[in-house]
C-alpha cells in the first residue's frame, strides 16, 4: 500500500505520492523567537523530524525547510522590555532553540529561513495580491480579502460565514470586512520597520510563511505541516494568499500534531503550567522527553505526567538494556548453528511489522510497541546456550536501524566501556576465587557509575540505573 497520510484539507488518509517520484518537499511552520521554546512547541520539531527520517528511511530524498519568525508584535516588545535589540533578541533565542531541539535529537532543516531575510520577497508578493484585487492598502496597512478567495475554509472546513476573526487578526476600523487580516501592518513609533510602497512598516504574521515556502519549495509543495492550533487562521490565510497569487495549490497534504496537556489540563500561559524545554531537559534525560512524544500518535493529545515520563523512561531503558546485552554477548558468540534462520525470520517480521505501523500516517505509538516485541524475542534469544555472531549482528543492526527513524540512535556512552568491562570480569574473576568483598567493591563501584549489575544463569547482564 505504502505511505498512507491522514491530510486535514480532505479529513481521511490518502496515498502518499509525491509530485517528484523519489523527491518529498517539506515545510514545517518554526517558533516566534522571543523566549525559549515550550514542550508545546517541541512536539511538531519532534513529530515532523520523524516523518522526515522515515520518508528519508524508505528511500525519498526530502528538503525539509522550517522557518524563524523573527520580527513580531511580541519579540518587539520583548526587547524593549529588555533593552536590547530585536536582532540581538531572536540570535539569542534562535541559537537556543538549536540547542533545545539539537538535545531533543531534531536534525537541522535544509533550511531555516528567517523573515527578516525576506522582506523584499514578501513586499513583491503583496504587491501581485493587491494587483489582482486580492489585497488593499488602508492608512499605510495592507489587508488581504478573504471574501474574494472563494475557497476560503477549506482547510478548516467552516464556511466564511461560520468563521470568527482567529488569533493574532486584530478588529480594526479601516478594514472593509472583519476576517480581512494583516499582509503588511503601518510602523509604530520607535519599532523596527522596512521601506516599502505603502510606507514604512514590516510584514503581517500569515504572510511570511507563504513567501519562504514559495521562495525555497516553489509554487506546490508536498506536506505542509504544524500544530492543530495553526490550522486557523494561520495556515489557512497562508492557502488564501499562496493559491491567490500563484493559482497553483499551495500544499498536497496538510498535517497537523495534537496538543499537550500537563496532567490533564490544556497548558497555558495564563494556568502558569506551561513548561520550557531549557528547563525540562535539566530534569529529565532529552531521549526520554522524545520517547514519550512518540509514544503517543501524532494527531492524539498528549498529556504530561511525572508517572507517563518515568513509564517512557522505563520503556526506553528496557530497550536500551536488550541492545547492550547483546552487544555484550558478542563477546562469546559463536559463528555456526543451525537455528539462525529462524530467528532472523523473527527479526525480519518484526521490520515489516514497523514499517507497517510507520507507513500507516507514522504510527510512532505502535511501532514503539513492535520494538518492545522484538525486545521480547531478543531477550529469548539471549537464554540460548550457543548464540551466533551473524544473529546478534541482525538483531543489533534492525534495533538501530528502528530506533534511528524514531531519532533515538544508541549512543556510545550507553555502551560498555572498556573501564567498565574490565571491572566487571575482574568481578567474575573474584566470584569465582570465592572473593566476596572484591567482587561486592566493585558492584558498588559500578553502582555508583550507574551501572546496575544483574547475575543470571546465562552470566551477568548490565543496565544503566
Amino acid at each position: 500500500m505504502g505511505i498512507q497520510i491522514y491530510n486535514t484539507l480532505t479529513r481521511k488518509k490518502e496515498p502518499f505520492i509525491p509530485m517528484e517520484e523519489g523527491k518529498v518537499k517539506m515545510y514545517v511552520c518554526g517558533p516566534t523567537v522571543y523566549n525559549y521554546i515550550h514542550i508545546g512547541n517541541a512536539r511538531p520539531v519532534i513529530v515532523f523530524d520523524t516523518v522526515r527520517r522515515y520518508l528519508e528511511y524508505r528511500g525519498f530524498d526530502v528538503n525539509y525547510v522550517s522557518n524563524f519568525t523573527d520580527v513580531d508584535d511580541k519579540i518587539i516588545k520583548t526587547a524593549n522590555e529588555l533593552g536590547e535589540e530585536v536582532g540581538e533578541l531572536t540570535d539569542r533565542f534562535i541559537n537556543a532553540y538549536f540547542e533545545d531541539v539539537g538535545a531533543l535529537g531534531c536534525a537541522k532543516a535544509d533550511a531555516h529561513p528567517r523573515v527578516t531575510e525576506h522582506i523584499e520577497d514578501i513586499i513583491a508578493f503583496i504587491q501581485v495580491l493587491i494587483e489582482k484585487g486580492f489585497a488593499y492598502e488602508a492608512q499605510g496597512d495592507v489587508y488581504y480579502r478573504t471574501r474574494k478567495f472563494d475557497g476560503y475554509g477549506k482547510l478548516s472546513h467552516q464556511s466564511i460565514d461560520e468563521l470568527k476573526v482567529g488569533a493574532r487578526i486584530e478588529e480594526s476600523g479601516i478594514k472593509e470586512n472583519s476576517l480581512d487580516f494583516a499582509l503588511w501592518k503601518s510602523a509604530k513609533e520607535g519599532e523596527i520597520a522596512w521601506e516599502s510602497p505603502w510606507g514604512l512598516g514590516r510584514p503581517g504574521w500569515h504572510i511570511e510563511c507563504s513567501v519562504m515556502a514559495r521562495e525555497h519549495l516553489g509554487d506546490t509543495i508536498d506536506i505542509h505541516a504544524g500544530g492543530q492550533d495553526l490550522t486557523f487562521p494561520h495556515h489557512e490565510n497562508e492557502i488564501a494568499q499562496s493559491e491567490a497569487m500563484t493559482g497553483q495549490q499551495f500544499a498536497r497534504y496538510w498535517m497537523h500534531n495534537g496538543y499537550i496537556n500537563i496532567d490533564n489540563e490544556k497548558m497555558s500561559k495564563s494556568l502558569g503550567n506551561f513548561i520550557l524545554v531549557n528547563d525540562i531537559r535539566k530534569q529529565i534525560d532529552p531521549r526520554v522527553l522524545r520517547f514519550f512524544m512518540l509514544s503517543v500518535h501524532y494527531r492524539h493529545p498528549v498529556n504530561f505526567a511525572q508517572e507517563l515520563v518515568e513509564s517512557a523512561a522505563n520503556g526506553l531503558d528496557r530497550i536500551q538494556t536488550a541492545y547492550n546485552n547483546l552487544k555484550h554477548r558478542l563477546q562469546s558468540s559463536a559463528d555456526l548453528g543451525d537455528q539462525q534462520d529462524i530467528w532472523k525470520h523473527k527479526v525480519d517480521e518484526a521490520v515489516r511489522l514497523f514499517e507497517v505501523a510507520m507507513d500507516d500516517d507514522f504510527n510512532t505509538a505502535n511501532a514503539i510497541a513492535v520494538i518492545f516485541e522484538l525486545v521480547k524475542v531478543a531477550n529469548l534469544y539471549l537464554l540460548e546456550k550457543n548464540t551466533q555472531t551473524e544473529v546478534l549482528e541482525y538483531f543489533l543492526s534492525t534495533f538501530e536501524r528502528m530506533m534511528e527513524v524514531l531519532g533515538l540512535p544508541f549512543t556510545g556512552e550507553d555502551l560498555l566501556a572498556g573501564e567498565i568491562e574490565a571491572l566487571i570480569e575482574e568481578r567474575l574473576t573474584a566470584r569465582r576465587e570465592r572473593n566476596f568483598s572484591r567482587s561486592d567493591e566493585i558492584r558498588d563501584l559500578l553502582k555508583e557509575q550507574g551501572i546496575i549489575l544483574e547475575d543470571t544463569a546465562q552470566g551477568t547482564r548490565w543496565k544503566r540505573g
